[in-house]
């Protein structure tokens, strides 16, 4: 498999963080439903991977662009049944996915 240098993928990690902001159309549970993540996941992930350095509320703000109370009240719409479907699917594959992978 071939390996991505690490400045190459904080570039892309940047450019994927400024196209989230850039598309506040699309809802979370719609990124979830269909990708398997959202802009909270990939907070998420930041966290973690600074080993407590950032809080989850500070992750979320760096992803958001700002405090996630304020992105949600001026973007996100409530889900519909479909929607939370879908994403229920979507995180059940994923972890079925990750149970797969560690055995």
């Amino acid at each position: 498999m071939t390996q991505i240098d690490d400045r190459i993928a904080a570039a892309a990690f940047h450019r994927l963080v400024e196209h989230l902001r850039l598309r506040a159309d699309v809802q979370n549970v719609d990124l979830m439903g269909q990708a398997g993540f959202c802009r909270n996941c990939l907070a998420d992930w930041v966290s973690e991977a600074s080993e407590g350095a950032i809080g989850k509320e500070a992750a979320r703000e760096a992803i958001y662009g700002m405090p996630q109370a304020e992105w949600k009240a001026r973007h996100q719409a409530p889900a519909t049944p479909e929607q939370l479907a879908r994403m229920a699917a979507s995180v059940a594959l994923n972890e079925k996915l990750r149970a797969t992978r560690d055995a």
